[in-house]
């Protein structure tokens, strides 16, 4: 049967697009679509749009996917996922992209913002072409960056009085909505949104065992790290990491990521990775393996 194109249709779909994404994963770090958690975590965050999920589109062969075009949290953010024997099928996800993917800026014109990796010269030649301008702004977020993990994990330190502990252990909603509230820099104490941690939580593949905390000597928590692991590919992918801005600059965060990635080598993980390039990553010991820019275009 020739490629068809169609809707994404809810719980069935989520499942394929994930294996999916598992079995075009590349090793070396030069991997073309995304990590399968990413896919599993936009579905789980508290501020996505569920409304607009049918306006992802799938492409299928015999009834095996073969590229999806989707937005993130909301739409405008767009990104394409292709097997690489499909790429021929870019320009027709431009096509979808455009016509059900555009999000809406404060002015009232429409735009797509489409992240493309820097080894796809293909795409970018077709965005060029199409009229879409690439953003240079704000390097650090726009890398992948790997974490070789070693035979031999080093200690992780840690001050006194300070525990490191997993969700497994210690799954107190309120604290963690605290340290997620504070840990990514909001004014005032945290609304207890606890519907929206459970959320978080509700992905098939999340595992309580490697999100991690660092509980303060009073008690509350202060850091902490999303952790998740692909036995497949054999990775283990970072989101989301904080610190509460009065414990910053102690090494809280450093230890919690270690711990995930330490408990993740102890299960197969032998790189983990995060899409950053901030100098917080690199310092823990990460290194950059390639970027990727948004380009964008405003349809007036």
């Amino acid at each position: 049967m020739p490629v068809q194109k169609r809707r994404y249709e809810g719980p069935e779909d989520f499942t394929k697009v994930n294996q999916f994404l598992i079995n075009t994963y590349e090793p070396g770090g030069f991997y073309p679509n995304w990590l399968q958690p990413r896919w599993e975590y936009m579905h789980t965050h508290p501020y996505f749009d569920e409304t607009s999920l049918n306006k992802i589109a799938i492409w299928e062969e015999d009834g095996n996917i073969v590229a999806v075009v989707n937005y993130e949290l909301e739409l405008g953010d767009t990104y394409f996922a292709v097997h690489p024997d499909y790429t021929y099928l870019k320009r027709d996800m431009f096509e979808h992209a455009e016509k059900h993917l555009l999000g809406t800026k404060d002015n009232g014109n429409k735009y797509l913002r489409l992240y493309i990796k820097e080894f796809d010269r293909e795409l970018e030649e077709i965005a060029l072409l199409q009229g879409y301008e690439k953003d240079n702004d704000y390097p650090e977020f726009n890398y992948i960056s790997q974490f070789k993990i070693p035979d031999v994990f080093p200690k992780i330190s840690i001050p006194e009085g300070y525990k490191l502990k997993s969700l497994a252990e210690d799954n107190d909603h309120i604290k963690v909505d605290r340290v997620m509230w504070r840990g990514f820099n909001h004014k005032g104490e945290s609304p207890q949104d606890i519907e929206g941690r459970k959320k978080m939580q509700s992905g098939p593949n999340y595992r309580k065992d490697l999100n991690i905390v660092v509980e303060a000597p009073d008690g509350n928590f202060v850091a902490y790290c999303g952790m998740w692991f692909v036995e497949e590919n054999k990775i283990a992918y970072v989101e989301p990491v904080c610190t509460d801005p009065d414990y910053r600059r102690l090494g809280l965060g450093k230890a919690a990521v270690l711990e995930g990635i330490r408990r993740c080598g102890e299960l197969g993980a032998t790189v983990a990775f995060v899409e950053t390039g901030m100098k917080f990553y690199l310092d823990i010991g990460f290194q950059p393996v390639h970027s990727y820019y948004p380009w964008e275009k405003e349809f007036k």
